[in-house]
């Protein structure tokens, strides 16, 4: 095993536990926040663990209280609420689809009666199932993955915009996917390729109103999602054909959420930030 490789290891069902992963992924902000968030409530779905944990943690670090939203990962839930709360700020959890419109509706009324407001909408819960073929898509994971992958995106947004105002953000996770493609997740890189033009589109359509869309394309990155995925053989490998030749921490991915939610982006909306180990895309 080289140095930049994880253990093989594989989980039987998405999204995938936190939990259950060896090592645990770096979720963990590197620096003293600065309140750049003071005063906002923030919604995160796939908030639970990976790069939603991460983005979850540094948005209470820089004084945000934080709501998400996660399928069924209940231990992994529970441990995102102590980790939002450690940072001295108040956690709201939901456990439910986003393919469901009605689950993200009332979510989001859920989260305006408990915090008063809504101020950021992350979009980031994600499913994929590799086929090695086309004809071995099934209608039923098509519409699954496009379920949870873009049409949650839609539910979620629709949702919080009567909320939302004048420096609200929202923040869409698409992926490295949707530039460069990939032969076995036909249908994640063709949902994540609609995240993008939905965010330039969304932007297009929010701009007056002053709420900025942008989106965030991480490339390999260790979180649950990745296990639950691919056979142990190629989660060894996960990320060793980037420049940097290893996968990439949720704690590396964050950031980018943060200056795409705060004021530090406040002239940019409809744009995709790369996290991605150096890939040119």
């Amino acid at each position: 095993m080289s140095e930049n490789q994880n253990p093989p290891q594989s989980q039987d069902r998405q999204p995938g536990s936190e939990a259950e992963m060896t090592p645990q992924p770096e979720f963990a902000p590197r620096y003293p926040g600065s309140a750049r968030l003071k005063g906002k409530v923030v919604l995160i779905t796939g908030g639970d663990s990976g790069i939603g944990r991460a983005v979850a943690v540094l948005m209470a670090r820089e004084a945000a209280n934080v709501a998400f939203s996660y399928l069924d990962e209940h231990e992994d839930a529970a441990e995102t609420v102590r980790l939002i709360e450690a940072e001295g700020r108040q956690a709201l959890k939901f456990a439910g689809d986003v393919g469901d419109e009605a689950f993200c509706r009332q979510t989001v009324e859920d989260t305006v009666a408990r915090f008063g407001r809504l101020d950021v909408l992350v979009n980031n819960a994600a499913e994929q199932h590799e086929v090695s073929d086309l004809t071995e898509l099934s209608a039923d994971q098509l519409e699954r993955t496009f379920r949870t992958n873009i049409f949650g995106y839609f539910f979620m947004a629709k949702a919080a915009l009567p909320h939302l105002g004048q420096g609200s953000a929202i923040i869409n996770t698409t992926s490295i996917t949707a530039f460069q493609g990939n032969t076995t997740l036909l249908d994640y890189s063709a949902t994540k390729g609609a995240i993008v033009t939905f965010t330039r589109s969304l932007a297009q359509s929010l701009v007056e109103r002053g709420i900025r869309v942008n989106a965030v394309a991480p490339g390999p990155i260790w979180t649950p999602l990745i296990p639950a995925s691919f056979d142990a053989e190629k989660t060894a490998k996960h990320g060793q054909g980037v420049p940097m030749k290893r996968p990439g921490q949720p704690n590396e991915v964050a950031p980018s959420y943060l200056f795409l939610a705060c004021e530090d982006s406040s002239y940019m909306t409809g744009e995709i930030l790369h996290p991605n180990g150096g890939t040119p895309v």
